[in-house]
């Protein structure tokens, strides 16, 4: 049975500037241009350029508007004319033009992985149905150059997609030319076949290499565990002049073939949202002029929603016109206003995080840093910690001592013995000392190092120390073994 029920409930909704906000707040530098141009491209009422200069260019065209009857249609065609544009006419202050802008300017290119194994195919004339054995195999490559894929599984995908019949050695075959191929190491089904496929073309005819494939091929699990007295007594080799010179050898070569292949690297530029300078002992933070662009209200605009309020015609036309003008107005006004409160809030949460980790900007020792979470630097700001998250996940400062991201200052506390807490940074920092000043022929185990932790005063325990271990990309002590 239905019925009709009225309740009331109190409920928060974010307001549209205040969405807009909390979007631009998250982009770090490095898109906040691109953010801009869009919003240019899209609201013809934002345009390019300090407010200051409102005021010099009314004066300019005081005449004009003057000249425009009072009672007379408005047309909107009138006033957009090639003001949408005009953003693009203005500089960027350092003495450019359009003539630089419209420079040719050379295109990037890269070829894929897929691509240059298909440009390669094209020397071995294979047969017509060979060709297609090996495109498919082409295609199972993946990014990082290996074939994971089954050959029989590789079989049926011919046969079902294609309604070409192959048999697994046959594909073998193929693969084996293939596989021939640069970069070296390409096509490869596992690790162990890749290692091989890059020492046979080095020519086994230098004994280290000769050595290295031994190793390889007939010690490969021993090989992965560093069992060195293993592979000596197995293949009689010297552990000195023989066996640690190959096994420098194998740690050369590249596991991941597919990676070197161009177009397939993504290089990843950091852009610092904070410059923080040391002056004597002083710190002085500035925000990274890229967070500040000078926009304002298209001049043309305003003249417009002006002029309406001074014209006697109401009509439908005209109505139509100023709505549509002064819904760009607002989200002009809106959108700097968000840029303007979105570099207020950076400067805000940055100097709390300076002043809370004071110690550490001033001579960047990690020993320095201080237990500090997302609610230390909240309080500090009387913002929302969901907002400090938003910072501290997407910006970065540049130092003295490098360009770190402001979630690198966040970090859980340790006890001490003396009562205090510590960053974990530094229990982490103090870690990785430890491992690097530690015998490689006999490294320290997970135990070893957290009794030498409690030693210095760190109250940790052995699945903590694992932990903090692998999160520094540490092996464990069988693996960072050395000859």
């Amino acid at each position: 049975m239905q019925k009709l029920e009225l309740t009331q409930s109190l409920g928060q909704k974010l307001s549209p500037q205040q969405i807009q906000f909390i979007k631009l707040l998250q982009v770090p530098t490095a898109e906040l241009e691109t953010r801009i141009e869009e919003e240019l491209e899209v609201n013809p009422a934002l345009e390019e350029g300090r407010e200051e200069e409102k005021a010099e260019a009314k004066e300019e065209k005081t005449e004009e508007y003057e000249e425009t009857p009072k009672d007379e249609d408005l047309e909107l065609g009138d006033y957009l004319h090639d003001d949408f544009s005009g953003y693009k006419m203005y500089g960027d202050g350092n003495g450019s033009s359009m003539e630089e802008e419209d420079r040719e300017m050379p295109i990037a290119t890269s070829v894929s992985l897929n691509d240059q194994m298909k440009d390669q195919l094209g020397y071995l004339r294979l047969s017509d149905r060979d060709n297609i054995l090996a495109e498919q195999l082409i295609g199972s490559i993946e990014g990082d150059g290996y074939i994971r894929r089954d050959l029989g599984a590789i079989a049926n995908d011919l046969m079902f997609a294609q309604g070409v019949e192959a048999t697994e050695d046959e594909l073998a075959v193929i693969l084996d030319k293939i596989q021939q191929f640069d970069p070296p190491g390409i096509a490869a089904r596992d690790l162990r076949e890749c290692l091989l496929l890059q020492l046979e073309r080095k020519g086994s005819d230098d004994p280290m290499v000769a050595n290295a494939i031994r190793i390889v091929r007939d010690c490969y699990n021993d090989f992965t565990k560093k069992h060195y007295e293993k592979i000596s007594k197995k293949l009689g080799l010297d552990v000195e002049d023989e066996l640690k010179p190959a096994f420098e050898l194998i740690t050369k070569l590249n596991p991941k073939p597919g990676g070197t292949a161009e177009g397939l690297v993504k290089t990843q530029f950091l852009v610092p949202d904070f410059i923080l300078h040391n002056n004597n002992g002083r710190l002085e933070l500035t925000l990274n002029s890229r967070n500040a662009p000078e926009l304002r209200v298209n001049r043309t605009y305003s003249e417009m929603m002006d002029t309406y309020d001074k014209s006697k015609r109401k009509d439908k036309k005209l109505r139509e016109t100023v709505s549509f003008v002064k819904q760009k107005l607002d989200a002009a006004k809106w959108f700097i206003d968000a840029i303007k409160q979105r570099q207020q809030t950076l400067l805000n949460t940055m100097n709390a995080i300076v002043q809370y980790q004071y110690d550490f900007f001033l001579e960047g020792d990690e020993s320095k840093l201080r237990p500090m979470i997302l609610k230390d630097i909240a309080n500090e700001i009387g913002m929302d910690i969901s907002t400090v998250s938003r910072v501290a996940n997407s910006k970065a400062v540049q130092t003295e001592f490098g360009i770190y991201l402001l979630k690198y200052f966040f970090s859980e506390g340790i006890a001490t013995d003396s009562g205090q807490d510590v960053s974990s940074r530094e229990v982490k920092y103090t870690l990785r000392r430890l491992i690097e000043h530690e015998d490689k022929r006999k490294p320290l185990s997970d135990d070893k190092l957290e009794k030498l932790l409690r030693a210095k005063g760190y109250n940790i325990a052995r699945r903590t120390v694992a932990k903090y271990r692998e999160q520094m990309n540490i092996p464990v002590a069988r693996l960072r073994k050395e000859l």
